[in-house]
């Protein structure tokens, strides 16, 4: 995929630049065992694909096949008997993309981090093709990862742009060509759009990003809303103001789940496995030094349904009686009597208190 649509970029000298890491959670287990390159890679769950459990991440290898990210392993297992299947190991996820975060932070210019693979850069530069090679080429040298770079001028159209430049490329993507690239895509192209949204536009004859651009707001609002509705036609036409922000990320809260080789048919078996991740979640928030407000539960019953409930504590806390409490609450409202076969358990937590000027 060549860098550019029609040859240089407009000029301009304020530019955001989406990095995107090409395969990451693969490459770094490529990395670390570098018998597995050019093999079909698939990592997820505890690497046993005749156990539950959904793909985190496929190589390009296993993409071929048809195995994606979210799919069941034992899908994948089917669609790509010959894979590699390796465990989720988060630790050195988190190790890989701190590696390239600081190399993002070391070209001095705002960095506003996504998750463990992507990343908007504020770039002030006459050169943004020039910008993004020497960006991909800093990656590969300090952490040996592959990425791709969107360069927009603006966050919508970096994020968009990054998928024409994978992988190990970039592109631009701009007002002036913004049409020329996306006007004939399907909505569910923008960034933002996801199938449901894709449906209930076409049930008002738009189904392309040009047609979104040049839909009648009230038509828009009536059908998804005063807000959203005008809100999505602007990202047919490419629309957006917000600024790459570097203030670092701070977790809303924490949460985890388990997904059962068996289902569960009992519920006290459910209110035991429930308690315990409860404790578990409560051990990570107390980590942070940030009370729990809100508990959440969510259960996926067999075959695939998933339902979710939460409540907001009384007060903030950190203690364990009311938490186990609220989780025996929410299980309360929900079917007792399906088999269940992933249980999760989330605590939102309390703002950071800001620290006095």
């Amino acid at each position: 995929m060549p860098d550019l649509i029609d040859g240089e970029a407009p000029a301009r000298t304020r530019w955001v630049l989406h990095v995107d890491l090409d395969q990451f959670i693969a490459a770094v287990e490529v990395l670390r065992r570098p018998e597995l390159a050019g093999l079909p890679v698939v990592v997820g769950g505890r690497g046993d694909p005749t156990e539950r459990g959904v793909v985190a991440t496929a190589s390009y290898e296993a993409r071929e096949h048809g195995v994606g990210s979210g799919m069941p392993l034992r899908t994948a297992a089917r669609k790509c008997p010959e894979a590699v299947f390796l465990p989720v190991d988060a630790p050195e996820y988190d190790a890989a993309s701190a590696g390239v975060m600081d190399t993002l932070r070391s070209f001095d210019v705002p960095v506003e981090v996504l998750g463990w693979d992507e990343a908007f850069l504020g770039v002030d530069t006459d050169d943004p093709v020039g910008f993004a090679h020497d960006v991909r080429a800093a990656v590969l040298d300090a952490t040996r990862l592959h990425c791709s770079v969107g360069i927009g001028d603006n966050k919508l159209r970096a994020k968009i742009a990054t998928e024409f430049g994978k992988p190990r490329g970039s592109f631009v993507l701009t007002e002036e060509n913004w049409f020329e690239v996306m006007g004939e895509r399907s909505t569910d192209a923008l960034w933002g759009i996801g199938r449901k949204t894709a449906k209930k536009l076409a049930e008002l004859g738009i189904t392309t990003v040009a047609q979104l651009a040049a839909a009648d707001t009230a038509a828009l609002a009536g059908r998804l809303g005063p807000t959203m509705g005008p809100w999505y036609r602007r990202l047919g036409r490419g629309a957006d103001t917000s600024p790459v922000d570097p203030t670092p990320y701070v977790p809303r809260g924490h949460g985890r789940e388990t997904t059962f080789q068996e289902n569960l048919t009992d519920p006290t078996a459910v209110d035991r496995e429930a308690e315990r991740l409860a404790r578990k979640v409560l051990e990570d928030v107390r980590a942070e030094g940030r009370p729990a407000v809100r508990v959440g539960v969510k259960l996926r019953y067999a075959p695939f349904v998933t339902t979710t409930r939460s409540l907001t504590l009384p007060g903030p806390t950190l203690e364990e009686a009311p938490v186990v409490s609220a989780v025996h609450e929410l299980l309360g409202r929900l079917d007792r009597e399906r088999p269940v076969r992933l249980l999760g358990v989330r605590l939102e937590m309390a703002p950071p208190v800001e620290p006095d000027p």
